[in-house]
């Protein structure tokens, strides 16, 4: 296993000076294209870079997230239809109506929560982009900061500060995961009321 992640860490670096935006721009295409698994290219990119990975990370989930807001805000018409298909999107609908700038930061923070299909939920409303951007950025910083940590504690051999980590993690989560449902019936009252 680590052999397959030295390898890509390895392809990656192989672009030199430009590896850096090449991982920003794999940042910003797990965003527009889903089905990527965020949490692992924010892991590798801790294991590639270490901490500057984290600025590398928000860079590029910003221009993901702002991108996918975009494209729900443009092509509505096409992107609606596969918006409306997802329970999210009957739980929250009335995010859409009153735009609650405090429960989209929550959700933003709210671990396991689709943050992509929130850019592009979001890109229906009549949310201002750079409200939305602010909001997408920030709230995304946690997640990442731990996932960047995880990555490079792990490349570094430091395995006594990742199991910390690592635990820390999991500390946070497993509150978070139990409790999500009353979470989202919170959110659910907050945007109805």
């Amino acid at each position: 296993m680590f052999e397959k992640r030295q390898a890509l860490r390895d392809f990656i670096m192989g672009f030199g000076g430009l590896a850096p935006v090449v991982f920003i721009l794999l940042q910003a295409s797990q965003v527009i294209l889903s089905p990527i698994p965020g949490e692992a290219t924010g892991f590798i990119g801790g294991f590639i870079f270490g901490l500057p990975s984290f600025f590398y990370s928000t860079i590029g989930l910003s221009l993901g997230s702002i991108g996918a807001f975009f494209i729900a805000r443009y092509f509505r018409r096409f992107v609606r239809p596969w918006i409306e298909q997802s329970e999210y999107y009957r739980r929250f609908e009335a995010l859409l109506e009153h735009q609650g700038l405090f429960i989209t930061f929550l959700l933003f923070v709210f671990p396991g929560f689709p943050k992509d299909f929130l850019c592009y939920f979001l890109g229906l409303s009549s949310m201002p982009w750079e409200v939305f951007l602010i909001i997408c950025t920030v709230g995304r910083m946690p997640g990442t900061l731990m996932l960047t940590l995880q990555g490079a504690e792990l490349f570094e051999g430091r395995f006594e500060r990742l199991a910390i980590v690592f635990l820390l993690t999991i500390i946070f989560l497993i509150p978070m995961y139990l409790k999500r449902e009353s979470i989202y019936r919170w959110v659910e009252r907050r945007i109805k009321s």
